[in-house]
């Protein structure tokens, strides 16, 4: 099936340097020479996407794509430092040190016959590699604020599908039918309640509307590329943000399809206010350029599915030891269905919730070992979480928080029997001395 070319929603207007906010200074070294090599050897050469909506709106941008007539191949034959990636989407990597300059060459949005593009029977998009202009380059990429050139010629900005003023608006718009759009890749809906959340734009209600309805297609979506796209949404500085617009919009059940259960069957709403707890943590640590695991992000996340499911267990008469880890398991390998969570961050995830058990319990050999543990103190800080969405956790934090300090006098002040009772402290045995005798 061909897809039909979508119209442009506005006329073809050109932003002259004095009525535009980029400036070459806000643009990367690496970047600049890309477009004035490509340009000096006679190729249209625009900075696209995502770093001229940033500029535009304040943002510093992390990366800087690179939008041309050239080849992949002729992008080739000018850089000795470049590389060809991709099959789906053919591409260059111009390659300076640790930074990547992404080329692509304008695309269009035809198919020409040649099997260079290839849709799905549901109207995913499997191969796109048809070149075209630049107006074909623009109508077929996903939102207007995404579809703006910064031309290097005459440092004027070129709109095709009215992105300019959307972004001066604070709109997300997708460019073209927004069913056809969202079949064509279906990640696409996470993409929306993404950048909305970064940006703080207002997802127009043209294409809002279809999210609840075809959220089930993420599960055609690659559960790896699903994966990718969370570290995106929830680890960037906007996860509260983010995971509100997914409840929102209906997509929390498609992407976390057991945790959007546990949070509706939970009347007394702890656990969506734990949930909210830890993600704005996360993006107070992003904030302060402090790391974040996503083994504590999934921990997060899915700690409501844990706890439906130990209950659940629980109540089949499973003795709670046995419960904790079924649920553990369970619950990974559900989730896996959807989003390849690596096992690098799942056995982590699942020692966090294990360890919440042994929190309870105060003596000596086991305060030893547990502040031994490699996974402790992700574990507490999970305690910590807990407590704001409930009270009953907060002699515990205390404990921990006194024995990470001095666990001899943490324990005098909380001693506890083997069977997690209150107990004296155990008195001292008296050796007895033995009687010397006469050889």
């Amino acid at each position: 099936m061909d897809n039909v070319t979508p119209t442009p929603p506005a006329d073809f207007r050109i932003i002259p340097r004095d009525q535009h906010s980029i400036s070459r200074r806000q643009i990367s070294q690496s970047a600049l020479r890309v477009l004035y090599r490509l340009h000096e050897a006679g190729h249209a050469a625009y900075l696209v996407g995502g770093a001229v909506r940033d500029v535009l709106v304040g943002l510093a941008p992390k990366d800087f794509d690179v939008a041309t007539d050239a080849t992949p191949e002729q992008v080739k034959a000018l850089f000795r430092n470049c590389r060809l990636i991709g099959r789906r989407f053919r591409l260059a990597h111009v390659v300076f040190g640790r930074e990547i300059i992404e080329v692509a060459t304008f695309r269009a949005n035809v198919d020409d016959g040649s099997g260079d593009r290839e849709v799905h029977d549901g109207g995913r998009l499997l191969r796109d590699n048809v070149y075209g202009t630049v107006e074909d380059d623009a109508i077929r990429r996903d939102f207007t604020a995404n579809a703006l050139y910064y031309a290097i010629a005459d440092f004027s900005v070129r709109d095709y599908v009215g992105g300019f003023e959307d972004v001066e608006n604070r709109v997300l718009r997708l460019i073209g039918d927004p069913d056809t759009r969202y079949r064509e890749d279906p990640v696409r809906m996470l993409r929306a309640v993404r950048l909305a959340a970064k940006l703080g734009f207002t997802i127009e209600p043209g294409t809002a509307e279809p999210l609840p309805r075809l959220a089930g297609l993420l599960g055609e979506a690659a559960p790896a590329r699903l994966f990718e796209e969370c570290l995106k949404m929830f680890l960037s500085g906007h996860a509260v943000a983010s995971f509100e617009a997914l409840e929102r919009h209906g997509l929390l059940a498609a992407l976390f399809p057991e945790t959007a259960a546990a949070l509706k069957s939970n009347r007394s709403g702890a656990l969506r206010t734990m949930v909210l707890a830890g993600l704005r943590s996360t993006d107070a640590r992003v904030a302060a350029d402090e790391p974040v695991s996503p083994a504590f992000l999934f921990a997060t996340l899915l700690w409501p599915a844990y706890c439906r499911a130990m209950i659940k267990l629980q109540a089949e008469g499973v003795q709670p030891v046995d419960a904790q880890r079924r649920a553990a398991d369970r619950v990974t390998l559900h989730q896996l269905s959807t989003v390849a969570l690596p096992r690098r961050f799942s056995l982590p995830m699942q020692e966090i919730w294990l360890l919440q058990a042994r929190f309870p319990q105060r003596q000596r050999k086991r305060v030893t070992r547990m502040l031994s543990h490699p996974r402790f103190r992700a574990a507490f800080d999970f305690l910590v979480l807990r407590q704001a969405a409930s009270e009953g956790h907060s002699e515990d934090v205390a404990f921990w928080d006194e024995a990470q300090r001095d666990p001899d006098h943490a324990i005098a002040l909380y001693p506890a029997d083997e069977d997690g009772g209150e107990s004296p402290a155990p008195r001292r045995r008296r050796r007895r001395r033995r009687t010397a005798t006469a050889e």
